[in-house]
């Protein structure tokens, strides 16, 4: 070949991939990789979901369940999801458009411009519905209360602002600028205008690094949906049904240091990976503190170094709800003993 018309060849090679990397958008994952590839399948990636994407009702095409008069069904046929109410008589049809939960869930439906929670929700350890957790004691005698709950306006925005991004400005829901489950700028503030200054090369802007904070601000930032000590003992929620706010159970174990980021959230859990079910996983989290008596205020267990959360962060079901939590309140725990809140 004459090297002139290879050297147009190189040129055109060289230029078209230029071309296409200048096509490319640039999004998070063009340098973070790793976290973007596998947070949107964790639970928080998967926190709302929309119809068309939603493997629990699609493998379980008709799910059904009767709450006194009244009989619930849930039909998916091609990707579109139907929330049934009958009383034998009358039924009220209704599309599911949101889906609260990556596995156990709870449905958002409107009626006459009007949102409610679902009154029976699909749970996982039953592999079937059951009555949502909080609504017990709705005695509906209608068809139309039989729907669910009606949602306040502040029902809405906590709702949605903790299971989507971007769903709530000015403390309203936005539908037309929701995204479903937790993306990158949900937890990341200013990610966006990050991703902006990478694009067009402006002056690098990066967001606030969550592993700067201190334990304390950690547990107040996850604790903004988990809820954080503060607000549980403003709320008075006592017994075990606060055993699923992990911010306030952490804060309350004696070994609690809001100072030490060996006991913070993230210190065991990465947002970016599904949560770890090994309790092997955990012994070297444990270890990082309990490991020599010369460690200040860190004992060493005697009866053990492995699987330190089956005795010091006990099950605890969670009271009509059908979950079983980790207890994230450290201790040693003795049988027969109260739950301690």
């Amino acid at each position: 070949m004459r090297p002139c018309k290879l050297a147009l060849i190189l040129l055109f090679y060289c230029f078209s991939v230029s071309a296409q990397r200048k096509a490319a958008p640039v999004t998070c994952a063009s340098c973070h990789r790793s976290q973007a590839l596998t947070q949107p399948d964790t639970q928080m990636g998967r926190a709302l979901q929309l119809p068309g994407d939603n493997p629990e009702l699609t493998t379980h095409p008709k799910l059904t369940y009767t709450i006194g008069s009244y009989t619930y069904t849930v039909e998916t046929q091609h990707g579109q999801s139907q929330y049934i109410v009958s009383d034998g008589t009358r039924s009220i049809s209704l599309p599911i458009l949101w889906s609260m939960g990556a596995q156990a869930q709870t449905w958002v439906i409107q009626n006459d411009g009007r949102m409610y929670e679902s009154l029976v929700s699909y749970y996982p350890t039953l592999n079937g519905l059951f009555t949502t957790v909080g609504d017990e004691h709705m005695g509906p005698k209608t068809l139309e209360e039989a729907i669910g709950r009606p949602l306040t306006q502040e029902d809405v925005t906590t709702c949605f602002g903790c299971h989507s991004t971007n769903a709530v400005q000015d403390h309203k829901l936005n539908l037309a600028t929701l995204k479903p489950g937790l993306t990158c700028e949900h937890c990341h503030t200013g990610s966006m205008e990050h991703l902006n200054s990478a694009m067009h090369g402006t002056k690098r802007v990066d967001p606030p690094s969550l592993s700067d904070l201190s334990t304390d601000d950690i547990s107040s930032f996850c604790g903004g949906c988990h809820r954080s000590w503060e607000l549980v003992v403003r709320a008075g929620w006592k017994g075990t049904s606060n055993v699923r706010f992990q911010p306030y159970r952490l804060a309350n174990s004696k070994c609690y240091n809001g100072n030490d980021p060996r006991i913070s959230c993230i210190a065991c859990h990465d947002p970016h990976q599904k949560v770890e079910t090994s309790v092997a996983y955990y012994d070297s989290k444990c270890l990082a503190c309990h490991t020599t008596p010369r460690q200040a205020n860190a004992k060493v267990c005697p009866v053990s170094k492995i699987n330190c959360t089956t005795c010091h962060m006990p099950k605890t079901p969670f009271p009509g709800g059908h979950f079983i939590f980790t207890d994230h309140q450290i201790r040693i725990v003795k049988p027969g003993e109260p739950y301690p809140d």
